[in-house]
């Protein structure tokens, strides 16, 4: 039992003084003080513990206003402080909310959160992405505060983020077949030429391929058995760019020419078979670590997942709390839920060592019992 789980009991203990959470002429300063220093709700205060908002206010008898548990003010002397459940109870006994941390109001959390939400709608609107200046105008915060907030809670500055929508934006319009320039220019690109010095790390292949489905486009692909069923391995000309997992051949084939309905697909390859056979080694013994070449490709936040994925040593786990906490963004823990089911990159890109922050399976790609066996295989290896 944690130390704020014990509040109950401990505010019943603490009745027996009169009003012993609001310092009665019956208790002495230094008796309160006693009193103040050995409830748990104190330590808390001096560690301005985050996780304690919402659960208790504190009061300054020498300042006449309550505060939050994380507040940043400088700590007040035991003897001057009181606690309470509610802020109702607070303003009752006479204090007022502190200008620093607005007790009165949601969390700080909850209004970034907000805040955060709204930007992300307005450049989602906006047909040519607002600087950060404007944005932080907007918000009434610096341009390096705004950045902060906004990279806790989605894991990409705003810039990163309005690229990733252009992306998007120009992948859905060459797919309802428009010329690559309406694209672009429909998309929110300001020039021609900056959108297509990275088209191919945006798309994957050169705008006119995208947009012809991958026509001419080279990948090799080969398809093979193990002991989670069957294995599709493709690749283009940089890396593999595909690895799953399914029941039949077929079905495997036919997502792989839904993905790039006019590329040269090619299999059959003696020399490709050798790359399927190194992956399905890895799925066998994941505690191979033969090194293949990857062709990953995805938005700038996506790759960070992925790349803290690959850091996760066989045999362990993350929660995607944890895992959201590990590149930086602990506010993004459903963006990187989301990165983990883009990943296209079965076993190698190991988003099966992700799992709930309760230790059970969340979803997985390719079924939750193969994420089951390739976590058990782990776990003996």
């Amino acid at each position: 039992m944690s130390a704020l789980d014990a509040l109950p009991e401990r505010q019943a203990t603490m009745q027996g003084h009169p009003r012993a959470t609001a310092r009665s002429p019956t208790v002495s300063a230094a008796n309160h003080a006693a009193l103040v220093v050995a409830d748990p709700r104190w330590a808390a205060v001096l560690a301005r513990d985050g996780k304690a908002d919402g659960h208790f206010f504190y009061a300054v008898s020498t300042t006449g206003v309550y505060c939050r548990p994380a507040c940043g003010a400088r700590h007040p002397r035991p003897e001057n402080v009181s606690f309470f459940a509610t802020l109702a109870e607070a303003e009752a006994a006479g204090f007022r909310p502190c200008r620093r941390c607005q007790p009165d109001q949601p969390p700080l959390a909850e209004r970034h959160a907000a805040l955060v939400t709204t930007l992300c709608r307005h450049l989602e609107q906006a047909e040519t992405p607002p600087s950060l200046a404007v944005l932080a105008h907007e918000a009434g915060f610096s341009p390096w505060h705004l950045q902060r907030i906004f990279k806790a809670a989605t894991g990409l500055t705003p810039r990163q983020y309005g690229a990733a929508l252009r992306t998007h934006r120009v992948q859905a319009r060459l797919t309802r077949g428009e010329t690559v320039t309406e694209a672009l220019h429909g998309a929110g690109f300001g020039s021609a030429s900056g959108f297509y010095a990275h088209s191919t790390e945006l798309l994957g292949m050169a705008p006119g391929r995208y947009r012809a489905g991958g026509a001419d486009a080279h990948i090799h692909y080969a398809v093979g058995h193990s002991s989670l069923g069957c294995v599709l391995v493709a690749a283009s000309p940089a890396g593999i760019c595909a690895i799953s997992l399914g029941d039949g051949p077929e079905a495997l084939v036919e997502e792989l020419h839904a993905r790039f309905p006019q590329a040269r697909l090619m299999g059959g390859d003696p020399a490709f078979e050798s790359m399927l056979a190194r992956v399905i080694e890895r799925v066998e013994d994941p505690a191979s670590a033969a090194a293949l070449p990857l062709d990953i490709r995805g938005t700038a936040f996506q790759q960070r997942v992925w790349q803290a994925l690959q850091a996760i040593p066989p045999g362990s786990t993350l929660s995607y709390t944890e895992l959201a906490r590990r590149i930086g963004a602990p506010g993004a823990v459903r963006a990187v839920a989301s990165a983990c089911a883009a990943n296209l990159l079965a076993v190698i890109v190991p988003c099966h060592r992700v799992v709930r922050n309760d230790g059970a399976l969340a979803g997985y790609r390719w079924g939750i019992e193969r994420k089951r066996a390739l976590l058990d295989r782990e776990a003996g290896h």
